[in-house]
């Protein structure tokens, strides 16, 4: 079953158990996922549809942006909407692949730079754009590329 199908049968699920805040979340899913097929028919006229990997960048965008807004929501001391952002993002990560730990995404980044034979700070975009293919929505690409950088330069 394909991540949109399943998208779709715990959206059912949800209506049927009468769990408001996990079927509004897969609402928001379900239409992040609309508004990107508008706009990609809009820009490329494709009719296609979107791909498990096209889902997941999706995913792993409404996450950091329920993350971000979570830490404004603390910082102005709005802690029960923070906790909603929370209850949100669990919802969505149910749908990403398992996060790589520490020590996986060290080691994904020493393969890559070996694979690519990598030696220099001009290197890093190649290495970074490696690291997005094999490693899409399992990986924080923000903390990822400073690890990259401090490998590449020393």
């Amino acid at each position: 079953m394909g991540l949109r199908e399943r998208i779709s049968a715990d959206t059912k699920e949800a209506m049927k158990a009468r769990d408001t805040a996990r079927l509004s979340t897969l609402r928001l899913i379900s239409a992040a996922i609309k508004d990107r097929e508008i706009a990609l028919r809009g820009e490329l006229g494709d009719e296609s549809g979107l791909g498990d990997a096209d889902l997941t960048a999706i995913l792993s965008k409404m996450v950091k942006q329920r993350q971000e807004s979570a830490k404004a929501y603390e910082e102005g001391g709005r802690l029960e909407l923070a906790e909603r952002e929370q209850d949100e993002i669990k919802v969505i990560q149910a749908y990403l692949p398992r996060q790589l730990s520490a020590e996986e995404t060290q080691a994904a980044i020493d393969k890559a730079i070996s694979d690519l034979g990598a030696s220099s700070i001009r290197d890093m975009g190649a290495v970074m754009a490696e690291l997005r293919s094999r490693h899409a929505g399992q990986m924080d690409f923000a903390a990822a590329g400073p690890q990259v950088k401090t490998r590449l330069m020393g």
